[in-house]
């Protein structure tokens, strides 16, 4: 426990009791919750959820940078909405927060500015059969292309990337379904990584790509070539494991819901798209105080996608004040959107050595704002001892912790 904190032996006055009461009570793991205060504000400390917790959903089996597991937001989801209820991620990634409330049988919403997230999103919310892929695959020719880059090669098998540029210009070229798009989103899955569940030899894994010269020295390191691989079957092998969990149910549930999903492709803090007041529910985890080269990170998939990396206006704070200024524009929509008693659950993360802790930066952020701060919620699978819980790093020292801003909308 840092200087300064304090344990509190009340619930806080005003807004959800209930709430309050729920995590100060919590106890489905074995662990008692310890309660702290972050400026004033309750900090709960406990496993909230675990990986031990019953498995997520199938669907939600897709590889991306930073996301956080789907028992995060089903934990506010259910304790904060009703079926039928308004989700929004404004940083929707691969889509975690939507999938999961379209699987409780809420409506989902969701913005990114990069596009690849809505690739990788809306075939999980129009779930084709696996016949269907099976069927369309056999129909689309991979034996020939008339664009074929031949510096891909320290990638791919001669054959194999014929294959892949063969699918890429029949996608681009074709008013795709839902079923072509559920090809592009696997196909855009398995590019690169690291076994042969991949088009690829080893490389990184799957949630970002090496430059051509890099590979080349991965090659040479492990004295590797690339091995031919069967793009179809590969598609097919995960469709088959992304699908296992979709029954007549799941798929009912997603159906009712999906009609009415929003995916936009968009910054943040300009979603028009977004009726005044229709929202439930936000569950997100922003950009963090980092320096990403999205262009050098998604390159392979932008191409595959035909996607200029170069026109995705990603911007990534380097310093708190930046961060605090993107994230107060953000925040100034997200009031616009939310209905009157709705809740941003606003997960964020300990950087810099645990110098600069992003859940006060939050707390100071909305400032001035008509969002009350509830409560931070840390969920620690692993902590021992006060002094270890609030001094643990996020996604750091294999432990597998996230700090949640719960701020309501007065």
């Amino acid at each position: 426990m840092s200087e300064g904190d304090t344990v509190l032996k009340t619930s806080r006055a005003g807004g959800d009791n209930g709430l309050h009461d729920d995590l100060s009570a919590f106890h489905l793991f074995g662990r008692e919750t310890v309660v702290l205060s972050t400026k004033g504000i309750p900090t709960y400390v406990n496993e909230f959820w675990t990986s031990k917790q019953r498995q997520a959903n199938s669907l939600h089996e897709i590889a991306y940078r930073a996301c956080f597991k789907p028992q995060l937001p089903r934990f506010f989801i259910e304790r904060l909405t009703r079926p039928g209820d308004v989700v929004y991620d404004p940083f929707m990634g691969r889509g975690t927060t939507l999938i999961e409330a379209a699987l409780m049988g809420r409506v989902p919403i969701g913005c990114d500015v990069n596009p690849l997230s809505a690739i990788l999103t809306l075939p999980r919310l129009n779930t084709p059969h696996l016949s269907q892929v099976s069927q369309r695959l056999a129909e689309i020719d991979l034996t020939r292309c008339r664009h074929y880059p031949q510096d891909l090669e320290v990638f791919y098998h001669p054959e194999t990337l014929t294959a892949i540029c063969a699918l890429r210009e029949y996608l681009l070229e074709k008013e795709m379904d839902d079923v072509d798009r559920w090809i592009r989103m696997v196909a855009v899955n398995r590019l690169t990584g690291h076994s042969s569940g991949f088009f690829s030899v080893y490389t990184l894994p799957p949630n970002q790509a090496v430059s051509i010269e890099s590979q080349r020295k991965i090659n040479e390191k492990l004295g590797q070539s690339p091995p031919k691989r069967d793009v179809k079957a590969i598609i097919l092998r995960k469709s088959r494991s992304l699908l296992k969990d979709c029954t007549d149910t799941v798929r009912a549930t997603l159906a009712e819901v999906a009609v009415r999903a929003v995916l936009l492709t968009r910054q943040a803090q300009d979603t028009p798209e977004i009726p005044h007041a229709s929202v439930d529910l936000v569950v997100t985890s922003p950009p963090f105080l980092d320096v990403v080269d999205y262009a050098q990170d998604n390159w392979l998939r932008c191409w595959f996608c035909g996607i200029d990396p170069t026109s995705v206006p990603v911007t990534m704070a380097r310093t708190v004040d930046e961060w605090q200024s993107a994230m107060r524009a953000v925040f100034a929509e997200l009031v616009r959107v939310l209905k009157p008693n709705g809740y941003v659950a606003f997960e964020v993360g300990e950087v810099r050595g645990g110098q600069v802790r992003l859940e006060e930066v939050v707390l100071d952020t909305v400032g001035g704002l008509p969002l009350l701060p509830e409560a931070v919620i840390i969920n620690d699978q692993h902590f021992t001892k006060t002094a270890h819980i609030w001094g643990v790093s996020n996604r750091v020292k294999g432990t597998n912790t996230n700090r949640i801003v719960l701020l309501r909308r007065c």
